[in-house]
C-alpha cells in the first residue's frame, strides 16, 4: 500500500490527499512521522513524502504527477506534449511566482509568526498576491471552465489549494468572478470538502 507522510493540516500534503480521494487510492496516511523517519525518507526533512514499496518520493507537485501517471489517469495529467505542458506550467506557477507572493501576508496574519509582524510588507505581500490571482482569473476567463482547458487536471487541484488560502488569509480582495465561478465547480470535485474546504487555510 502506498504511504504518505505529512499532518494534514499542511496546504502541501493536503493537495496529494484530495487528489488520493479523487483516485479513489487505498493510502496509509501517517500525519506525524518520526523526525528520524522523515529525515532517512528526505534529505529536507519537509513533508509530504511518498512511499510507494521501495520508491520514495517528495515534493506535492512531482507526487501528483507520479499518482496520476501510476493511476493512468489522462484526464489529470495528458500525455499528448501540449496539453501536457500546460498543466505543468501552471503547476509550476503555483510552486514558484504564487507561493513566493503569499509568504509574507500569510505568516503575519494566518500563522501570525513573530518574524513576519512588519505590517508594510504584509500588504505588499497580499498586493503581490492578489496581482497574481487576477492572472488566473484572466485565464479562467480565456478557458471558460479549468485552468488548463477545458476539463478537471492536476492543476486544479494545486491552484485550489492556493485559492483556498487566498480566500482564507485576512486583507482587502479584489472581486474576481471568473475565479469564484471556478472555485465553486471545485466543490463537486471527491474529496473538495474534506481535504480543502475543511477550515484550514
Amino acid at each position: 500500500m502506498l504511504a504518505l507522510y505529512g499532518k494534514p493540516t499542511s496546504i502541501n500534503v493536503r493537495k496529494v490527499l484530495w487528489l488520493c480521494a479523487g483516485l479513489d487510492l487505498p493510502l496509509h496516511h501517517e500525519p506525524a512521522p518520526p523526525p528520524e523517519l522523515l529525515a532517512a525518507l528526505n534529505p529536507n526533512r519537509q513533508v509530504p513524502v511518498l512511499r510507494d514499496g521501495d520508491f520514495v518520493l517528495w515534493e506535492s507537485n512531482s507526487i501528483c504527477r507520479y499518482l496520476a501517471a501510476r493511476a493512468g489517469r489522462e484526464d489529470l495529467l495528458p500525455t499528448t506534449l501540449h496539453e501536457r505542458a500546460q498543466v505543468e506550467q501552471w503547476m509550476d506557477w503555483q510552486a514558484s511566482d504564487l507561493n513566493s507572493a503569499w509568504r509574507h501576508v500569510f505568516m503575519a496574519r494566518v500563522r501570525q509568526h513573530p518574524d513576519y509582524l512588519d505590517d508594510a510588507r504584509a500588504e505588499a505581500s497580499l498586493a503581490q498576491w492578489n496581482r497574481l490571482m487576477g492572472v488566473l482569473d484572466e485565464q479562467l476567463a480565456a478557458t471558460d471552465g479549468y485552468v488548463a482547458g477545458s476539463t478537471f487536471t492536476l492543476a486544479d487541484i494545486v491552484l485550489g489549494l492556493s485559492t483556498q488560502r487566498w480566500r482564507g488569509t485576512p486583507g482587502s480582495k479584489p472581486a474576481l468572478p471568473h475565479l469564484a465561478a471556478w472555485f465553486e465547480r471545485l466543490r463537486q470535485q471527491p474529496g473538495f470538502a474534506d481535504h480543502v474546504d475543511n477550515g484550514v487555510a
